[in-house]
């Protein structure tokens, strides 16, 4: 039975292991984010992934880093950390994701190809969710009063590609965010 008990740093390489196996399967694009989503709830870290800076984040807009790329390109791991209010503008991406949040609430809005809102979500601590294109196209933000800790795994190496993003919406009279 999985457990869904908060990890620590020691615990990424179990992470990281359990994603090679769930991308090894070479299933298409749900399946794959649905097998590394399990992978996630297994292994989800805490925020203590990241260093005690990190965890900070910035005023200047919501901060990523790197936890692990794989040689191969198949994936990568990022932890994302949002200040209260930061979020990203609407984009999609070019590959499936996996999310995970260690701390606090990521609020999610879904937008269908007209840039109209058909769902909202909020991803609380220890939640697991995913999803594979087409039918991405989204917004984040951290809705909490508090700083907010996410797990990311995009099925590419966004060290290489620069992003995983494929590309980004203007939605009129939409707040533009900052970030890093």
């Amino acid at each position: 039975m999985p457990t869904t008990a908060p990890r620590t740093i020691d615990d990424l390489a179990e992470l990281v292991a359990g994603i090679r196996t769930a991308v090894a399967a070479h299933a298409d694009w749900p399946a794959t984010a649905r097998l590394v989503a399990e992978q996630v709830r297994r292994h989800l870290p805490t925020p203590d992934v990241l260093t005690a800076d990190q965890r900070l984040g910035s005023p200047a807009g919501y901060q990523s880093h790197t936890l692990h790329a794989e040689p191969d390109g198949s994936f990568s791991i990022i932890a994302v950390v949002w200040r209260p209010g930061q979020f990203t503008r609407i984009h999609d991406h070019v590959t499936w994701c996996v999310v995970g949040v260690l701390q606090g609430v990521e609020h999610e809005e879904l937008f269908d190809a007209d840039l109209h809102v058909i769902g909202r979500t909020d991803n609380r601590t220890g939640e697991v969710s995913g999803f594979a294109p087409p039918g991405d196209i989204h917004r984040v933000r951290n809705t909490a009063a508090t700083t907010t800790i996410s797990l990311h795994v995009y099925g590419t190496d966004v060290t290489r590609v620069g992003s995983s993003v494929r590309r980004y919406y203007d939605n009129p009279g939409e707040e533009q965010p900052s970030w890093h």
